[in-house]
């Protein structure tokens, strides 16, 4: 089938998706969470498949980390999905108010009906995309990338029974069967046909998405993340820190990319981060050359989101400078400051132009996980209705219900 005739497809599971009840969507995750690993064996085999393709075709090492599903990995994934199960219903609830006229208003979540994905090798977007979208009443088109076409596959294959056997439609749950840039495309043109379109990935699929696409679209992902190590911070959590956000799993969008520290304790601080990311490039500034002995950083640096074992480095003279530095290369993603003065903390948090700021913690929990959603369908760098990590109430939209006894204007 064509991609539009899939989606119309999917689109007549509509009805049955926005009028399941919220136990019977329950059902169907957790259903999803058991057949991932009942079928683990399958699964992990056509994730063999392509990685052994990836391998082949001089896929990256940082895509293919992202690619490769492992017993454990598998294992979150489903938990995953039984966490989103366990989380309260997005859809209903709402306020409700009475106008002097005697109208009664009630403002209730409904489902947006259609989302569609692009993404590129993430088998876990599959599981957490369907899940998030099964939980808020959608139906979902799953397009990722070629990379993974086996994994995904399979997946939703088994996504598609689970939600058989609790007595939903397996259109809800939807994958094109071919993963060419062509399918892409005619997907971001079908208005009217899809709701919402979701990119998740580098910034050259995000960026030919937003620039191509006629249906609505949530900008989500790149991460030109910094970390503030200010005069006050303290020097082992900053190390760990910093540590962490690079080093941790440098392979995805809220891993640190810049480092800037403050001039008082560059001298001290630098060289012993330096040794402590023994395996990290470092790329500096003029004044971090001179300290550490490193590759110099150029301007196109400080606006690179790398995904690999680099870091740019800037020495900076305080807050202000970093604030100023921090919101003229960054992505809108995910900034930290570590330090110990509330007034700079202060300072960071209310001036930094981001969908995530911390005080002394690492940038890598901006996901949907840890902030207790569950699961993540993308992390909106936009400022619409959604931003930041998007779980359930990103995917549901306002239905007005306006009651009268006769009421004319």
């Amino acid at each position: 089938m064509t991609i539009q005739q899939i989606c119309m497809q999917a689109r007549t599971a509509i009805p049955a998706m926005q009028n399941a009840s919220g136990k019977q969507r329950n059902d169907a995750l957790l259903a999803m969470a058991g057949m991932l690993m009942a079928h683990a064996d399958k699964i992990l085999q056509a994730n063999e498949t392509d990685l052994a393709n990836a391998a082949d075709n001089g896929v990256p090492a940082q895509m293919i980390d992202r690619l490769r599903l492992t017993r454990e990995r598998l294992q979150g994934i489903a938990d995953a999905l039984a966490e989103v199960a366990s989380l309260p219903d997005p859809l209903g609830n709402g306020e409700t108010w009475v106008r002097p006229n005697g109208l009664r208003i009630r403002k209730t979540a409904v489902p947006i009906g259609l989302v569609a994905m692009i993404y590129e090798a993430r088998p876990n977007v599959t599981a957490d995309a369907a899940a998030l979208c099964v939980k808020s009443g959608n139906c979902v088109i799953l397009r990722g990338g070629k990379e993974a076409f086996a994994t995904n596959r399979a997946m939703v294959a088994v996504l598609r029974e689970a939600l058989v056997s609790v007595g939903l439609p397996a259109d809800a749950v939807s994958m094109p069967e071919d993963p060419s840039r062509e399918t892409a495309t005619q997907l971001m043109k079908l208005r009217g046909i899809v709701d919402l379109l979701i990119p998740r990935g580098g910034k050259n699929l995000i960026r030919s998405v937003v620039e191509n696409a006629t249906v609505p679209v949530i900008e989500t992902g790149a991460g030109n993340c910094h970390v503030y190590v200010d005069e006050s911070a303290d020097v082992d959590m900053a190390l760990s820190v910093v540590d962490n956000a690079k080093r941790q799993r440098p392979s995805v969008c809220n891993a640190a990319e810049g480092l800037l520290v403050h001039r008082a304790v560059a001298s001290e601080f630098l060289p012993l981060l330096q040794a402590r990311l023994h395996d990290v490039e470092l790329r500096g500034c003029e004044e971090t050359v001179g300290i550490l002995g490193c590759k110099p950083a150029t301007d196109e640096d400080f606006y690179t989101e790398y995904n690999d074992l680099i870091l740019h480095v800037k020495v900076v003279g305080g807050v202000e400078e970093a604030v100023d530095f921090i919101n003229e290369h960054n992505t809108g993603h995910s900034e930290s400051i570590l330090t110990q003065s509330i007034a700079n903390a202060e300072y960071f948090t209310s001036r930094v132009d981001a969908a995530a700021v911390y005080v002394n913690a690492s940038t890598r929990f901006t996901d949907g996980g840890e902030f207790g959603f569950g699961a993540e369908i993308g992390i909106s760098t936009q400022k619409m209705h959604a931003r930041g990590p998007m779980g359930l109430s990103a995917l549901t939209t306002v239905k007005y219900i306006v009651e009268g006894n006769g009421q004319v204007r």
